[in-house]
């Protein structure tokens, strides 16, 4: 695998949220879900996939981190070189390859906006 941005967004989660990976699933070791401390929802997952499974040419496995966006940026970041639609996540999700195609800045941006769009909901 070539560059990452996974070490980066990680400390970046740690920092900012206080949030430590998750990793739930013994076939996929490196899956690290975000997760929201007061309301336990998945802000983010970090995940290593073959390209082939997101659509794209060769077998490389490369990162990606999926976030959630809020429906009208969708249509718009859907386009953009460097994000897909959300790898194995419904709604509007966005999948960002982590290979430096997007700035880092950037992807905080996304993170931090996936963030407040899973916030606690007033009932």
């Amino acid at each position: 695998m070539k560059k990452s941005y996974r070490d980066d967004i990680l400390k970046y989660a740690a920092k900012m949220y206080k949030t430590q990976p998750e990793y739930l699933w013994a076939r996929d070791p490196n899956y690290a879900v975000l997760r929201r401390s007061d309301n336990r929802k998945w802000y983010g997952i970090i995940m290593d996939v073959p390209r082939v499974r997101l659509g794209m040419d060769g077998d490389e496995i490369v990162d990606i981190l999926n976030v959630k966006c809020a429906p009208g940026l969708y249509s718009l970041l859907d386009k953009r070189d460097g994000i897909l639609r959300g790898y194995h996540m419904g709604g509007t999700w966005v999948s960002i390859l982590l290979d430096g195609s997007i700035e880092l800045s950037q992807i905080y941006a996304m993170l931090r906006n996936s963030y407040d769009l899973v916030g606690s909901q007033q009932r």
